[in-house]
């Protein structure tokens, strides 16, 4: 049984990850399946840290990109919205070339929270981060009026 209320559409995910950090440091979702979502991003000048390694931050950029789009698809986007609430992440080991791939994978998909197992690795498949997000799920009548409105 699927986990997704929105079947994942890879190509409506990755357009819209147009014009934000997502593009800049070129991201892009790869695949998914009843349970999972992947993504990937080069591991280049665009998310190198100064000594030439994958910045720890471009690791949490692409699990948190990966668990914000995958709770996203799991609710009612009619009636609920989604928010991080925390992401942390333990790096492992230290990548210089190719691309880090992230697979997600739910903990918990409650009424109010998800909590999203994000494992990333370098081509060789070794382990380079282990990443956990969890994401708040809002009422839309919950949404605070903006201002000007």
């Amino acid at each position: 049984m699927s986990i997704w209320h929105t079947q994942p559409d890879l190509e409506h995910l990755n357009a819209n990850l147009r014009n934000g950090i997502g593009e800049v440091l070129g991201i892009r979702f790869e695949a998914f399946d009843d349970d999972s979502i992947t993504a990937s991003m080069p591991v280049d000048s665009r998310t190198h840290q100064p000594y030439g390694l994958l910045h720890g931050g471009a690791s949490v950029v692409l699990a948190e990109t990966l668990g914000s789009s995958a709770s996203y698809l799991c609710i009612d986007t009619s009636a609920f919205y989604c928010v991080g609430l925390e992401v942390n992440a333990n790096h492992l080991r230290g990548l210089r070339t190719g691309r880090v791939t992230a697979v997600c994978r739910p903990v918990h998909l409650g009424r109010s929270t998800h909590v999203w197992d994000i494992r990333l690795s370098g081509d060789d498949g070794k382990p380079s981060c282990i990443s956990r997000l969890t994401v708040a799920i809002v009422p839309l009548s919950d949404r605070a009026p903006r201002l000007g409105a």
